[in-house]
């Protein structure tokens, strides 16, 4: 059983045969998943919170974003927000017991005042915050990096989105290689990185193989698997939603190829029945939760919940 050997140590390649992946019965190739996950990760599930820290009038234009000003998405837009408002989310969100904090925003690179905030910000998340600081602003340099690094940040999260082959036909504004070097940079100023993707744009089942090799080439320890929402307003608007059985099978190759990887169930785990139980005991080992800029906590409050019924902690063992 290829599960069991890749257990042992063995590890699947690109130039392998495959075919079983996506010919396997999905019962069958998720019972393997479950095996690796539960070998390498135990029962536990990293659970990370993020917050929109900067919203809209993005120059990019990836088709599937809502924050690109080349779309038309009515959507918030809004500067740097101010450091009270990110550290009241993030305090909410550390007495609700999730393991990580990130700030995300819009833009091909957050820079200028922004940047100084932010680095401001982070500074004052570190003093204040038992949690893990994670960052997501773009493309940025090296030297911006280490001082997200000296700021407390030790994350970076920089998605690589889907394969070298299909990302021309998603964004053309950068590049992949400009990714690629984000996330090389990131881990030269001493931070890990997490970079996975989005499914569901259009790409083939190949695309995705593509993808899950591509963060192993680069040595990525946290995988976010995104399943894409279509927005009305961008030019994927009209694309159909994934089948919830796609999106299993899609999470337990990523479990395969990336065996002692988080996992992390991202954007649109609501399209999978019980938000997503079935994944995060066959593949997923890591989820972002939470209500981005409220601070109710309910979705976590309720994944905690989940968590628990399957027999799974966000708690370190």
């Amino acid at each position: 059983m290829i599960a069991e050997r890749i257990i042992d140590g063995e590890r699947l390649k690109p130039d392998d045969d495959l075919k079983f992946l996506l010919t396997t019965p999905l019962e069958q190739l998720q019972e393997g998943a479950r095996l690796i996950q539960r070998h390498f990760c135990g029962r536990h599930i990293d659970l990370c919170t993020i917050i929109n820290g900067k919203s809209g009038r993005c120059g990019e234009d990836c088709k599937y974003c809502a924050q690109s000003a080349k779309h038309h998405t009515g959507i918030d837009e809004y500067d740097f927000l101010p450091t009270e408002k990110i550290l009241e989310v993030a305090l909410a969100d550390e007495r609700a017991g999730v393991n990580r904090f990130s700030i995300v925003t819009s833009g091909r690179a957050l820079s200028g005042k922004s940047f100084e905030r932010a680095i401001d910000t982070y500074k004052v998340l570190h003093t204040r915050l038992k949690l893990e600081l994670c960052a997501s602003h773009g493309i940025l340099s090296g030297e911006q990096l280490q001082r997200l690094r000296a700021a407390g940040v030790n994350r970076y999260h920089h998605n690589l989105e889907t394969s070298r082959r299909f990302f021309p036909h998603i964004c053309t504004t950068h590049t992949y290689d400009e990714r690629i070097k984000t996330i090389k940079l990131a881990r030269a100023a001493g931070l890990e990185v997490c970079s996975g993707g989005i499914i569901g744009m259009g790409e083939t089942w190949q695309d995705r193989i593509d993808l899950a090799f591509e963060v192993v080439a680069l040595e990525i320890k946290s995988i976010p698997i995104n399943i894409l929402n279509p927005i009305k307003g961008t030019p994927l608007e009209n694309l159909p939603r994934l089948k919830p059985e796609d999106i299993l099978r899609t999470i337990a190759i990523f479990r395969y190829i990336n065996p002692t990887a988080n996992i992390r169930l991202a954007a649109g785990r609501k399209f999978l029945p019980n938000n997503g139980a079935s994944a995060f005991l066959h593949g997923a080992s890591a989820a972002i939760t939470g209500n981005m800029l409220t601070t109710l906590n309910t979705n976590i409050r309720a994944d905690l919940k989940l968590l628990n019924e399957l027999g799974l902690t966000n708690k370190e063992e």
